[in-house]
């Protein structure tokens, strides 16, 4: 008895990585060079893919110079894009010891939304550690979900 061949198309994976200041005009380059470079892979601004990774990319950028940062170290984003198929958001950060958690917030206080907006907006999100110092946060989408992919 033989098994049936199936065939897989051929994929690449088209990524992008960069560091960047631990300060707030860090993480707005992250964004905003976030967005360009996905403008760059056929994800125009503006698409529902672009709006989401944007938004996705701000919250984690934001997080890892707010909780992850550690004076003269620097965080860093890559974007890891399988056309069709995901699109891979990693935050790293040298603050392995201050991991991140979505709990709800009480109605009074004024910040823990962020990963409530991440969780809502992935597909998936995870936490990894990074060799040899730090954590990872990691979003992903699955574009084979989404109707506005080129």
């Amino acid at each position: 008895m033989t098994s049936p061949v199936t065939r897989e198309h051929a994929v690449t994976v088209r990524v992008f990585t960069q560091r960047f200041s631990s300060t707030p005009r860090g993480a707005r380059l992250a964004r905003r060079l976030a967005l360009h470079q996905l403008d760059r892979w056929r994800l125009p601004y503006g698409s529902e893919v672009s709006e989401t990774a944007g938004l996705l990319v701000a919250e984690l950028a934001a997080n890892a110079v707010t909780h992850g940062r550690v004076p003269g170290r620097d965080f860093e984003l890559t974007l890891a894009y399988a056309p069709g198929l995901s699109l891979r958001i990693d935050v790293s950060d040298t603050r392995g010891e201050r991991r991140p958690t979505a709990v709800a917030p009480g109605s009074l206080d004024e910040g823990g939304r962020g990963l409530m907006l991440v969780e809502a907006l992935a597909s998936r999100w995870a936490v990894l550690d990074r060799v040899p110092v730090g954590k990872t946060v990691r979003a992903e989408l699955d574009l084979s979900r989404c109707t506005a992919v080129p």
